[in-house]
């Protein structure tokens, strides 16, 4: 009994710390607090009610251009993800240059995406005519570039670090590599998935994000971020960094929500 009220408190806290310093920023800025202590004025620094005020009067704007960059950050998620995979199992079947090859996969986590996103952007500009396709290709393979890393190491782990003599056991009831794969590898492999998504999911929204400052099609909520500080919009800059942030809380609870209801049928069955 003690231990479940322990548990339940822990999660309160959880819960309620983040909570009340969220509260107390929130207050802060809105009464001009924030803007005393860093020295800066309402115009680059807005209180909440009128970047509240700007959203709703611009929401059609704002979620024409909240869809764009979701299609992106999901799609290069999705792409990373599935390559990444694919490259653990490679090199899960060769494990005496698997590591090595994981180690080069992670190297790409070194690549700046302010040098990357250029670069695509240069490389795609013969793809199409079509200012939409290119840009957009341009952008995904930049958020799959950065979400290959962290999925390849993960996986690698979760498709090697088996229980003692577990593929062992298999091998001796005659099982295919595909059985063991199905049976044993990928169960395994499950937790590390999730692990691995939790890194990538922020990432690729970043990215996502950083990736439409210098792409040639004027959309996206990063695009908009940079068009109205270069305008000297600084309210309506936060409107699309507020949205940004919400945007990736969101998608990150959802992905909470599914990898618990996932790894709680594991343990029921």
């Amino acid at each position: 009994m003690k231990t479940t009220k322990k548990i339940n408190l822990d999660g309160i806290s959880a819960i309620m710390y983040p909570l009340a310093f969220g509260i107390i920023v929130f207050l802060m800025w809105q009464g001009g607090v924030l803007n005393t202590l860093l020295h800066t004025d309402t115009n680059t620094l807005p209180p909440p009610s009128r970047i509240n005020s700007i959203i709703f009067d611009n929401t059609a704007k704002i979620l024409l251009n909240l869809k764009a960059t979701i299609i992106v950050a999901l799609i290069g998620l999705l792409l990373g993800s599935l390559i990444g995979y694919g490259t653990a199992i490679i090199a899960a079947q060769n494990k005496k240059w698997g590591s090595g090859g994981i180690t080069l996969a992670s190297a790409f986590n070194a690549v700046p995406i302010v040098a990357l996103a250029p670069v695509m952007n240069n490389l795609t500009k013969h793809f199409s005519s079509n200012v939409d396709y290119r840009s957009m290709l341009a952008k995904t393979i930049v958020v799959m570039i950065v979400c290959i890393a962290s999925m390849a190491v993960n996986a690698y782990r979760g498709l090697t670090e088996l229980k003692p003599f577990a593929k062992d056991l298999m091998k001796t009831y005659a099982a295919s590599n595909f059985t063991i794969f199905k049976k044993l590898l990928l169960p395994n492999s499950v937790p590390y998935v999730f692990t691995a998504l939790r890194v990538s999911l922020p990432a690729s929204i970043i990215s996502a994000l950083v990736t439409e400052y210098f792409s040639e099609k004027v959309i996206g909520v990063g695009r908009q971020i940079r068009e109205n500080i270069v305008t000297a919009q600084f309210a309506t800059a936060w409107a699309y960094i507020i949205v940004s942030c919400f945007l990736g809380i969101v998608l990150y609870v959802i992905l909470l929500l599914v990898e618990n209801s996932v790894m709680k049928n594991r343990k029921i069955k």
